[in-house]
């Protein structure tokens, strides 16, 4: 099995930063292809905020572009997202995904880690 696990969220003001982290450990039958983060919000879907792959390709959504940056550890199971100037409304639970590649690619969530954001 492949457990996955976000922690750093936390409560901050607007216009500070954060840094989240990400790990996939157990095991990985394949390896590890894609890592994201998504977010939901009370009442919204699950959206998603930044995809590295395994070549470090990455991809934002247009609300966090500029200041949001995904990256990932050497090892290649875990990822990161410096979070800066944040905003009120990037208060969610912020969910790591993990996409392990092999015959069957499956994907992975975390538990999930509150961040809010007051103004």
């Amino acid at each position: 099995q492949v457990q996955v696990a976000e922690f750093g969220g936390g409560s901050v003001q607007a216009g500070e930063s954060l840094r989240l982290s990400c790990a996939a450990s157990g095991s990985i039958d394949g390896f590890v292809g894609i890592m994201a983060w998504y977010r939901q919000a009370p009442g919204k879907q699950r959206d998603l905020v930044a995809r590295i792959n395994r070549g470090g390709s990455t991809n934002y959504a247009d609300s966090v572009r500029g200041r949001f940056t995904i990256s990932r550890g050497d090892a290649g199971n875990t990822a990161y997202l410096q979070m800066n100037s944040l905003k009120p409304e990037d208060t969610a639970v912020y969910y790591c995904n993990v996409v392990v590649f092999n015959l069957n690619p499956t994907n992975y969530w975390g538990q999930g880690t509150q961040v809010s954001v007051s103004a």
